[in-house]
């Protein structure tokens, strides 16, 4: 059985180093031999992602790396489109797998569906219900289009089935997160970062445009961050482009600022902080994973089961309410609950799964 993976950015990696690890123990044990390709569209580029990064993360160097970053986003799909197409053709997969929802997902969902080759999509069914993010639009036409939609989450399975999807001629399957196949494996690997003697700290990301590009939201966003570090230090890894936004703004900054980190040091960090102040999507389940409160800066979450639990709250970026929240929140205790995400092995049930399906 042929798999080809198509991944664009460092968390899809991460992702997929889960599902190359079951792939290898999968072939030692098994007279069905999987082969998996792995095409790198160069979406993101990451200055972490040397071979350093594949060597300790034990994940497989891509059999193709395309190199298409940058532009706008018809322009970097179509082009990731083309590309990936090619690449298809030539080695005839059984399944195409994708992860998530960046351009390359929804790229390498559309190039398998004009050949008919069947789509495999993790961390299908997440809803934010915001179609100004361009996550949304991908993730929602991506799984349009797959074959089997591998669910992180009972609410992931519960908007498909709202949406009919348990009425058409695909696989619907609850699986768990890979990403917490990753968090269990590679926390022996965890590196401290550069960061100064912190008897305690909270850790902050900021890095999407909803926020970055809009000034108001962001000078509110900074502003609590600066008071909050005043009572307990806020180490934020700040990606280049928002720095310079933040330079160009001429926005006073007195939090620690610390360049991009590595996979093993964010698990550090989120290892030993008291509570994550973030924007991203992945970070909100990694602080769960790690029994951290966790205050979103976003108006929306597709990890709605952690708001419901009462482990993370939604903030957007009102300044007042960051604060209060980060206040409020230090006093939960978090439990990760493994009926959330699963039991860390949501990799070795995709394969199985398209080991079942090759086979019937």
């Amino acid at each position: 059985m042929k798999v080809v993976t198509v991944i664009g950015a460092r968390p899809q990696f991460v992702k997929a180093a889960t599902f190359s690890r079951a792939v290898r123990e999968h072939n030692k044990q098994s007279e069905l031999t999987v082969e998996e390709v792995i095409v790198h569209t160069g979406q993101h580029f990451d200055v972490n992602m040397s071979d350093v990064f594949f060597e300790e993360m034990d994940i497989p160097k891509p059999n193709y790396s395309l190199g298409i970053g940058g532009g706008n986003h018809g322009a970097m799909t179509g082009r990731q489109l083309e590309q990936i197409e090619t690449v298809l053709l030539k080695e005839q997969p059984d399944w195409v797998l994708v992860y998530g929802d960046t351009n390359s997902t929804l790229a390498g969902a559309l190039a398998a569906a004009k050949l008919h080759m069947p789509i495999a999509h993790v961390e299908a069914g997440l809803r934010s219900y915001n179609m100004r993010m361009p996550e949304e639009i991908n993730r929602l036409l991506t799984d349009q289009i797959s074959s089997i939609l591998f669910c992180p989450t009972a609410t992931a399975v519960s908007n498909l089935q709202t949406e009919g999807f348990n009425t058409r001629d695909c696989d619907v399957v609850n699986v768990g997160d890979v990403m917490l196949d990753a968090a269990k494996h590679y926390t022996k690997s965890s590196k401290r970062p550069n960061i100064p003697e912190f008897s305690s700290f909270h850790l902050c990301t900021i890095h999407r445009a909803e926020n970055t590009d809009d000034e108001a939201r962001l000078r509110s966003i900074i502003s609590a961050l600066n008071t909050l570090s005043v009572i307990t230090p806020v180490v934020c890894p700040l990606h280049p482009r928002t720095r310079k936004l933040i330079d160009k703004l001429n926005i006073e900054v007195n939090f620690t600022v610390i360049e991009p980190v590595s996979y093993f040091e964010m698990i550090w960090l989120l290892e030993h902080c008291s509570l994550v102040l973030t924007d991203s999507g992945g970070l909100q389940k990694e602080a769960y994973f790690f029994s951290k409160p966790c205050v979103t800066m976003r108006d929306q979450t597709e990890w709605v089961e952690l708001i419901e639990a009462g482990v993370n709250t939604l903030v957007g970026a009102d300044e007042q309410l960051i604060i209060e929240s980060a206040k409020s929140m230090l006093e939960k205790s978090v439990a990760a609950d493994s009926e959330l995400y699963g039991s860390g092995i949501a990799s070795k049930d995709i394969l199985s799964t398209l080991i079942a399906k090759h086979t019937a």
